[in-house]
């Protein structure tokens, strides 16, 4: 199960659609050639200028022609260089006044010294909010109003996004545009604009389809993969906004079982048990594939919000269910595992992940010493092949997982992004289950291993507070003695 925020891949359904333009002079189409004026001037026409504070509520919006002016112009934009660039224009040329900033941050600190009443206080400081608040957030605002303005402003964030991280675009103007672009995203994206529906094998062609391309998690084979996803013993469903009705924002799997899963093959493999669902048999609800499909949509929490609410509809449906889970992979921990290998191998064969008796064991199997084999069979997933390379490698593969979900972390947090997500969502980190998926996706990327994040209804509140604000970590006695196997053999 994919996080949601940086390491939820989103898939592009369909090609971007801007508003459309209304009558009145033409922007013209750009070039190769366009020139750093030519996107200024546009900036400058496009982007409305910042009202004195006395006139904040009598000036009038921008005629509608000069957002769509901008809009046209970005979209004539064919080549994502020329997007980064006007985007970082707009962020470094028409962000925040810092001299009006810094003159009414002055006029805040001297009322306060004088001890004037609070009247005149409270409106130096909402001249010091006003002051705060960038021109370019004027321009989205307005661009918003109009016809598919929200749907063109995910695809700009979501250029944005690709921008950045292709190193096109740099610098703190840039991360505070993304920061407030991400902002009103979310309010526009907020759980009363979500309208949830679930997916059955009757719903449109159309909706099967992009779900059936969106799914980022466990690719979907063919029409019967998608049919048994959407049949008995499974629920489907997504989210969509208001700005585009129909068209699925994040989509949510579910497994109902008779108990906690541990092996993502018996869910998107077999047969459901009948064609009939028998209710007494459902006592569980996996969560075993969630996927954004806006990457401009990316860290707005479509994804809690779309666990709450189908964790209700299906207390509605289902009232006697006890457990709910999720059944998640562990991106990222092969990749963290060969870098210590590399790193370790480099500093004069210096061993730290595995113990004498292991290395003597996995060294036998290979005929090599460990570091040297075992990178090429992680890569690859080889080592899934020998029944006995298999069975040596399942306590420290083990014991290592459990310290990279447990103990690695990024400002204070789980470094794992997918269990970032579920534990701010508070969820207990309950069971690492090994040999879970044995697809050649899972093998490389989490050498097969998954991990249930149970939700214990009654106490995700607590949990989740105590995460966000202690970085505390709630897990299992499984995992916890997991993570005590490491520090007793690892000296990290």
């Amino acid at each position: 199960m994919r996080g949601l925020g940086p390491t939820l891949r989103a898939r592009r359904l369909l090609p971007p659609r801007y508003p459309p333009r209304p009558p009145g002079p033409r922007v013209p189409r750009l070039c190769s050639g366009l020139t750093a004026g030519a996107m200024d001037e546009l900036l400058r026409r496009a982007v409305p200028p910042t009202p004195a504070y006395e006139l904040r509520e009598k000036t009038p919006a921008p005629a509608e022609g000069q957002c769509a002016d901008f809009v046209s112009f970005y979209g004539s934009l064919a080549e994502t260089a020329q997007r980064a660039e006007l985007l970082g224009r707009l962020a470094q040329g028409f962000g925040v006044d810092h001299g009006q900033v810094a003159e009414q941050s002055a006029g805040v600190l001297q009322l306060r010294q004088q001890s004037r009443e609070a009247a005149v206080l409270l409106q130096a400081e909402d001249r010091l909010r006003y002051a705060l608040v960038p021109r370019y957030r004027g321009l989205f605002h307005h661009i918003s109003k109009l016809d598919g303005g929200v749907r063109f402003l995910v695809q700009l964030r979501a250029d944005l996004l690709e921008a950045q991280a292709l190193k096109l675009v740099e610098g703190p103007h840039v991360r505070e545009m993304n920061g407030v672009l991400k902002s009103m995203l979310s309010e526009w994206f907020s759980s009363g604009f979500l309208s949830l529906e679930r997916v059955t094998w009757h719903s449109p062609c159309e909706v099967l389809q992009k779900i059936s391309e969106c799914e980022a998690v466990h690719p979907v084979k063919n029409w019967m993969d998608m049919k048994q996803r959407v049949g008995p013993y499974r629920r489907c469903y997504f989210f969509s906004h208001c700005s585009t009705p129909e068209e699925p924002l994040i989509v949510l799997h579910v497994a109902l079982t008779s108990d906690i899963s541990s092996n993502i093959q018996s869910i998107v493999k077999e047969c459901p048990p009948s064609e009939t669902e028998e209710r007494s048999r459902i006592q569980a609800a996996i969560f075993y594939s969630i996927s954004l499909t806006q990457q401009g949509l990316q860290g707005v929490e479509l994804g809690t919000f779309l666990i709450k609410r189908v964790v209700k509809e299906l207390q509605k449906e289902f009232p006697h269910l006890g457990a709910f889970s999720s059944l998640s992979p562990i991106p990222g921990f092969t990749k963290w595992l060969l870098g210590l290998m590399t790193v370790q191998g480099k500093e004069n064969g210096r061993n730290e992940l595995f113990t004498d008796s292991e290395c003597k064991e996995i060294s036998e199997v290979t005929g090599d010493p460990v570091h040297e084999s075992l990178k090429g069979f992680l890569s690859s997933g080889e080592w899934v092949e020998s029944e006995k390379l298999v069975q040596a490698l399942q306590g420290p593969l083990m014991r290592l997982c459990a310290w990279y979900l447990y103990g690695e972390k990024h400002r204070g947090y789980a470094l794992n992004p997918v269990a970032n997500f579920h534990l701010q969502n508070g969820a207990v980190m309950w069971r690492i289950n090994w040999m879970a998926d044995s697809s050649l996706k899972g093998l490389t990327s989490s050498c097969g291993l998954m991990v249930n994040y149970r939700y214990y209804l009654e106490e995700t509140g607590t949990n989740s507070v105590s995460y966000l604000g202690s970085k505390n970590i709630k897990a299992s006695e499984q995992v916890l003695s997991l993570v005590a196997q490491f520090q007793n053999n690892s000296k990290l």
